[in-house]
């Protein structure tokens, strides 16, 4: 038993099941089972890690200890949720626990089970809920020095400030709580592992790529002491988002390949973790197709409805975008910072479609955001889209200011952005009559973008730094006939082919001119001066 304990205290999980399967062997005790069930955990055997949890909860209400069966109860509410995304199944033994706790004193079981009630209503947006359970929760840890759940518990606070708004109040909650797991103060490191992942992915939500970077490292090298994996396939999942901001492409994309491979083979309900971010890497790549079916796989997942509206807006179809924007609003509380990447995209939404009343709104909301969390990229994405405001209103100076300023926040952060931030500074520097100025800034930027977007590839054109697109001279009469009003059974009688024939010519009209709709064909075609 103590051989066990101290490999599951140094990482040696195959070590500590080899020695908690041996203490079986000579009697079958609750905790040996429950020492098997940690060591299972990390190994990621489901099957044995739950069959060893419920085996323990059994003896110990026969042995008439409720506390170590609420204990019990509590990790297997959190297995299901974890392993299996079964939450009438958890919230069954969490139920349980609550019942067990109700006659004993006060005790870190009862915060552990306070502080999982907490991520629950973070996970409604009820923040000041989460607050109140989490606060609960350390005072508990405090009182019984037990600093795993007390810091775990404070991890947990510093996320529901963020959502908040307070984010330097929540970043400093979650940096401490990160520094004392990797310095080795957590009794159970599967809360330390936990509260990792909670710093990342508030990393990631607020856009502090810098203080993710730095943390992922300390991550590494603490995973690199212990000679094991120390975080969950989802805390890969963060990093590699983090590690795709930087320009890292080829390190997020082993990250995210191994994260899919972990969660699809032992978690499978937070396979979509990797699987959304990795379309988005497909999406940077110029990967459009891939990064389509890859957001259309896990379609209720709100980054997969960024990815798909980010796409509609690359091909130059603001409507469609705007619909998935205006939809995911609705589901998020007026306040949060979660707001922010729908409010981002569907400015741009709103300003293609010319609609200047609804963009300033929503623009002032989002800047509004990005002034309360002052993160860098945060700061330059609000600047872009005010410039990208201000060239839609005509005031190009104003304009140029603002994305000018884009590029030097993101310049060294944020390549792909940098990049795209740098053409729409090229746009409004042509705009102003300064073609050579704009030449600088769009060869500059043409390195970090594999494919430019519609209208990117259109401002490239009009600076001379790209050829329009090649048509065939059928595919030219087709697309003629298509803008004259004509249907496929109309153009195949006047140019004496078959229906099938143009059926394959509009298709490949679409794909050279990266349009999915006859109408935005014949608008792009009509721009690049083809028509």
């Amino acid at each position: 038993m103590a051989a066990g304990r101290a490999a599951l205290t140094r990482g040696a999980w195959s070590a500590a099941r080899g020695q908690f399967e041996r203490a079986l062997e000579t009697a079958t005790t609750a905790e040996a089972l429950e020492g098997l069930s940690w060591a299972t955990w990390w190994l990621e055997d489901v099957s044995a890690c739950l069959e060893a949890r419920e085996q323990a909860y059994r003896l110990y209400r026969k042995a008439d200890d409720a506390r170590a069966a609420a204990r019990m109860a509590l990790w297997l509410g959190d297995d299901h949720n974890e392993f299996r995304g079964a939450g009438a199944v958890a919230e069954g033994w969490f139920n349980r626990a609550a019942r067990l706790l109700e006659e004993l004193e006060p005790c870190p079981e009862l915060g552990w089970l306070r502080v999982f009630e907490a991520h629950a209503a973070l996970g409604r947006h009820d923040t000041g809920r989460a607050r109140e359970l989490a606060v609960q929760a350390q005072e508990l840890g405090r009182r019984h020095r037990a600093v795993d759940l007390e810091m775990f518990s404070l991890a947990t606070e510093g996320l529901a400030l963020v959502e908040e708004g307070a984010v330097g109040q929540g970043m400093r909650c979650l940096d401490e709580a990160t520094a004392a797991a990797l310095a080795g103060e957590y009794e159970n490191l599967a809360p330390a592992a936990w509260t990792c992942c909670r710093l990342i992915s508030a990393c990631e939500e607020i856009r502090d790529y810098e203080r993710g970077a730095q943390w992922c490292r300390q991550v590494e090298e603490f995973s690199r002491r212990m000679e094991a994996r120390f975080v969950t396939g989802v805390c890969r999942a963060h990093y590699a988002a983090i590690l795709g901001w930087h320009g890292d492409w080829s390190a997020a994309e082993r990250e995210l390949t191994k994260a899919h491979e972990d969660l699809t083979a032992k978690r499978p309900y937070w396979r979509a973790e990797a699987v959304v971010r990795l379309g988005e890497l497909r999406r940077r790549q110029g990967q459009v197709e891939q990064a389509e079916a890859l957001f259309n796989e896990v379609s209720s997942h709100p980054l997969a409805r960024r990815g798909l509206a980010e796409l509609s807006l690359d091909r130059g179809d603001p409507a469609a975008a705007r619909d998935v924007l205006e939809r995911m609003l609705r589901r998020i509380p007026a306040g949060s910072v979660s707001r922010a990447w729908p409010l981002e995209l569907l400015v741009r939404a709103e300003v293609a479609l010319g609609e200047h009343e609804a963009a300033a709104i929503h623009l002032a909301e989002f800047c509004s955001i990005a002034d309360l969390l002052q993160t860098r990229p945060l700061r330059a994405a609000a600047r872009f889209a005010e410039g990208i405001y201000a060239a839609a209103r005509g005031e190009h100076e104003d304009a140029c200011t603002c994305l000018e300023e884009a590029v030097d926040l993101y310049d060294g952060l944020a390549p792909f952005e940098t990049a795209h931030a740098r053409l729409e500074f090229a746009r409004g520097l042509l705009m102003l009559g300064r073609t050579e100025a704009a030449r600088r800034e769009a060869r500059t930027a043409l390195s970090a973008i594999p494919v430019p977007r519609r209208d990117e590839a259109e401002l490239l054109v009009a600076l001379g730094l790209a050829g329009p697109p090649v048509l065939s001279a059928r595919q030219l009469d087709v697309l003629r006939l298509i803008a004259d009003g004509l249907g496929d059974r109309e153009i195949a009688a006047q140019l004496v082919i078959s229906e099938h024939t143009v059926h394959r010519h509009v298709a490949n009209i679409f794909t050279r001119l990266d349009c999915s709709t006859r109408a935005a064909a014949v608008s792009r075609a009509t721009g690049l001066g083809l028509l």
